[in-house]
C-alpha cells in the first residue's frame, strides 16, 4: 500500500521580469526502510535539485525594465513505500563527493584479504575472487550446497591470523515476521536465527553452519580479530514483554570452533525499531573494545568491554548525535579510526521529520518516542584518541531517499572501498584526501 504525503516549501526568491511564469518543481520519492513504510520527507537534495533547474529555467528568461520578486515554490509529492527493494529501484539521485569515485565493478562484499594479494568477496548468497584489486571477479562459487536451507542476510566475514575464514550470517530461510500492532509485541514464532560457519581452505569448501541464536537479529555490522586472537562478533536480539531490540557479542578463542555469548544491553524502549539495534565495535589501543548502538535517542549509545567481549560495561550514551541507522567504525593500518554514519539531519536542517512514538498516527510502532530516521548523506570521520574527539565530518554521498547502512574496506593502505545496503553505493576514496593532517614537529 502506497501512502502519499504532499508538502509545499517556499526555496527562496529570485529576481525575474514581470512576465516570468511561477515555476513549480515536482519530484518524486521513495522512502523505505526494512519492509515498513517510512512517511519521511527527503526534502534537502530533492530542492538542491529543484534549485539548480530553477537557475537553469529562469537564466533563459530575458530580464525586463520593471523587475520584481518572485516566490519559488516548490511542490515534493513524496510516497512511502512497503518494500525496501523499491527504494533502490526508483530513479533516485545519487551525489558523490568530488574526491570520491565509482568502484570498477557492482560488488557490495563483505570483503576479505586472501594470500597473494587476491580479495574474496560475499556476493548474492556465494564467493567471487579478484586478483586485481576489484577490476574483474571470479564467477560465483556458492557457499552452501542447499541454497533452501541457508540464505545469507546481512553477513559478516574476517580471515584469521591463521588463515580460517569466519562466517556469520541471519538466515533469511528460516526468517517468520510475526508482528502484532495490537500488542506492539512480536508473536510466538518470530525468527531470523544467527548462525556461523567456517572455511580453511579459503572458501573452497565450508563447514555445517553452527547456530549462536534463533530469537530474531538484524544486520550484523562488525566481526574483528582481536590483537590477542579473539575474534568478537556483534549482534543484536528481538525481545518480548515489550517488543524490543537488544544488543550482545559473541566471542572465539579457538578461531570460530567455538563461542561465548556475552551479557544482553537492554536500554528498554517498545517497538519494532526500539532498542538497542546493530552496534559495531572497535578495539582500542589499550586493548578494551568500544561498541557504538544505534538507538532513536538522537545518538550512538556506547558500552565498552575489558575482557574480549564477554562482559559490556559503562553503557550510557556517546557524544556523537545520530540518526536511527547503524553506524560502521573501523581501525584504518595508520592507526586512526573512521567512521561512516548517518548524522541525526542533513547538513543546514535544523529539525526533522520524525517517525514512531505513541501518538505518531503514520508510524506508531516504530518505537515508543519519536525518532530520527535521516539517511539521505553518509557522513565521515576520522579519531586519533580512539573516539574521545573527532574531525569535522565529510559528506561522501547523499541520495535523495537513502544512503545507509554503510561498510568500509581497505583494500590498499590508505584507499578504502565504501559500499551501502541501501543506495546501492559502491566507492572508492583515498584517506589522504579527507584525514586532517598531523602537524608537523618543527
Amino acid at each position: 500500500m502506497v501512502y502519499p504525503c504532499v508538502v509545499e516549501t517556499t526555496l527562496g526568491t529570485a529576481s525575474l521580469s514581470a512576465d516570468v511564469p511561477s515555476i513549480s518543481y515536482r519530484s518524486t520519492c521513495r522512502l523505505s526502510m526494512k519492509g515498513k513504510c517510512r512517511e519521511l520527507i527527503a526534502l534537502r537534495h530533492q530542492l538542491a535539485f529543484a534549485e539548480k533547474e530553477f537557475r537553469i529555467q529562469s537564466s533563459s528568461f530575458k530580464s525586463g525594465s520593471m523587475e520584481m520578486k518572485r516566490t519559488l515554490v516548490v511542490l515534493i509529492v513524496l510516497f512511502a513505500c512497503a518494500t525496501a527493494n523499491a527504494a533502490d529501484k526508483v530513479n533516485a539521485k545519487t551525489w558523490l563527493h568530488a574526491k570520491v569515485r565509482s568502484m570498477p565493478q557492482d560488488v557490495r562484499g563483505p570483503f576479505v584479504h586472501l594470500d597473494g594479494g587476491r580479495i574474496l568477496a560475499l556476493n548474492k548468497g556465494g564467493t567471487i575472487f579478484s586478483s586485481d584489486g576489484g577490476k574483474s571477479w571470479s564467477k560465483s562459487r556458492p557457499v552452501f550446497v542447499d541454497s533452501k536451507q541457508y540464505e545469507l542476510s546481512g553477513p559478516y566475514i574476517v580471515r584469521t591470523t591463521n588463515g580460517t575464514l569466519v562466517l556469520a550470517f541471519a538466515n533469511s530461510a528460516e526468517m517468520v515476521w510475526k508482528w502484532n500492532d495490537a500488542r506492539r509485541d512480536a508473536d510466538p514464532g518470530t525468527r531470523l536465527p544467527t548462525y556461523v560457519t567456517r572455511s580453511t581452505d579459503d572458501g573452497k569448501t565450508w563447514e555445517t553452519p553452527q547456530k549462536l541464536h534463533d530469537e530474531w537479529t538484524g544486520d550484523l555490522r562488525r566481526m574483528i580479530q582481536m590483537r590477542n586472537g579473539t575474534i568478537v562478533l556483534s549482534s543484536m536480539q528481538l525481545w518480548n514483554n515489550p517488543g524490543r531490540h537488544v544488543m550482545l557479542s559473541y566471542s572465539s578463542k579457538d578461531d570460530g570452533k567455538t563461542w561465548t555469548r556475552s551479557n544482553f544491553i537492554d536500554l528498554g524502549g517498545n517497538g519494532h525499531h526500539d532498542g538497542a539495534v546493530e552496534g559495531t565495535i572497535a578495539e582500542l589501543k589499550d586493548g578494551r573494545l568500544w561498541m557504538l548502538i544505534r538507538t532513536n535517542w538522537d545518538v550512538f549509545w556506547q558500552s565498552f568491554s575489558d575482557d574480549s567481549g564477554v562482559t559490556w560495561k559503562s553503557t550510557g550514551p556517546s557524544r556523537i548525535q545520530a540518526s536511527s541507522s547503524p553506524g560502521q567504525l573501523l581501525r584504518l593500518e595508520s592507526g586512526r579510526l573512521v567512521l561512516l554514519w548517518n548524522r541525526l539531519m542533513p547538513t543546514g536542517w535544523k529539525t526533522y521529520p520524525r517517525m514512531g512514538g505513541l501518538y505518531n498516527k503514520s508510524s506508531p510502532q516504530w518505537s515508543s518516542i519519536p525518532a530520527s530516521a535521516s539517511r539521505e548523506e553518509l557522513a565521515m570521520a576520522f579519531s586519533d584518541d580512539d573516539g574521545k574527539t573527532w574531525s569535522p565530518h565529510t559528506i561522501i554521498a547523499a541520495r535523495d531517499d537513502q544512503v545507509s547502512y554503510p561498510y568500509m574496506f581497505e583494500a590498499l593502505p590508505g584507499t578504502l572501498w565504501v559500499t551501502s545496503g541501501y543506495g546501492n553505493l559502491r566507492a572508492v576514496l583515498e584517506v589522504a584526501d579527507f584525514e586532517p593532517q598531523k602537524k608537523r614537529a618543527n
